[in-house]
């Protein structure tokens, strides 16, 4: 058919076994919307990686194309927001879990979900970024919410050589902040997150056993996207009346923690939602991203891959973890 077009296709048998394949579909297979996109570009999270690998029921929908995010071109427009020709950015709402996503030559959503593309962006710099950094910038603008600033003392990052955490370390050094980045193997990673802007590592051995309902105090402020003993810890060594931003669970779901860092110093924790997150804070991110995210430091923690190999990407994220972040251009 004319119409066809590539995409990554997961599938569930009637024993619940996943399957997942490169194919084709065409445009009456894509779900509704009133706006439909010609994808240039996607990126591999770890939420995609838990898609394809059915390490975690992420998808609620079968068959599925996976991915949530991309950047690419509006095609046909029903909404009076976008029109033919409109660069566009998705992150979540729900796509590649209930809603057809990113991993496809098209895509066709409703419009209310889109983010235009701001100036100065490519589509690959945009999937550079991707709902990794654009969470990052999520939890910068928490922190600065919340009147959090440099002057105050450090900010930690955990997770930092993640997609998250490697983009939230490089805009909150350039905002001038000092920053201390948790990690795995520090020694091998030192160059890398110094190159980022880090002014201190440590071993994320530190923060992620069970720890004391109270510490000795840190940091002013931190950035966590791995959750469990980790973001307990974290807690328990913030300053008096700091604020710790919480967007990940990488060590786990679990708080095992005490009200102690709360009624005690005064510490704010503030949940940071990428998927539902409202329109107008998604353009402040995303303006923000394009204006305080050094290009070059971008471009240097990203690795470019085509579509055929988002698949093992996608398993490798979940398996091994990847070191900064990852664009697939179509």
């Amino acid at each position: 058919m004319a119409d066809e077009f590539k995409a990554i296709l997961i599938t569930r048998g009637d024993g619940d076994e996943q399957t997942v394949e490169v194919t084709t579909i065409g445009e009456d297979d894509l779900m509704e919307g009133d706006v439909t996109v010609r994808v240039e570009a996607t990126t591999v999270n770890y939420k995609d990686g838990l898609a394809i690998t059915g390490k975690s029921p992420v998808v609620r929908r079968f068959p599925m194309v996976p991915g949530i995010d991309f950047a690419g071109t509006v095609e046909t427009s029903d909404h009076a927001d976008w029109k033919p020709g409109d660069k566009v950015i998705l992150n979540g709402w729900g796509t590649g879990e209930t809603h057809l996503g990113a991993y496809a030559e098209k895509s066709r959503v409703k419009g209310d979900w889109l983010v235009a593309l701001p100036e100065g962006l490519s589509v690959k710099d945009a999937m550079a970024i991707g709902t990794a950094g654009y969470t990052a910038m999520l939890s910068v603008l928490g922190l600065e919410d919340a009147g959090c600033k440099p002057d105050d003392g450090p900010v930690l990052v955990t997770g930092a050589t993640g997609g998250v955490g490697s983009v939230a370390v490089s805009i909150l050094s350039k905002l001038g902040w000092h920053v201390i980045a948790a990690t795995g193997s520090p020694e091998k990673r030192a160059d890398y997150l110094k190159g980022l802007g880090a002014s201190e590592i440590i071993d994320r051995t530190e923060l992620s056993e069970k720890g004391r309902p109270l510490g000795k105090e840190r940091w002013a402020a931190a950035v966590d996207a791995v959750g469990s003993h980790t973001l307990a810890n974290v807690l328990a060594q913030t300053k008096h009346g700091g604020t710790v931003t919480c967007c990940g669970l990488a060590q786990g779901f679990d708080l095992p923690t005490t009200v102690m860092p709360f009624i005690l110093r005064g510490i704010a924790l503030k949940g940071i939602d990428s998927v539902m997150a409202p329109k107008a804070l998604r353009e402040r991110a995303w303006q923000r991203l394009a204006t305080d995210l050094d290009r070059e430091k971008l471009q240097s923690i990203t690795t470019e891959i085509g579509f055929d190999d988002l698949i093992p990407y996608a398993r490798q994220i979940i398996e091994s973890g990847i070191q900064g972040r990852v664009v697939a251009t179509f």
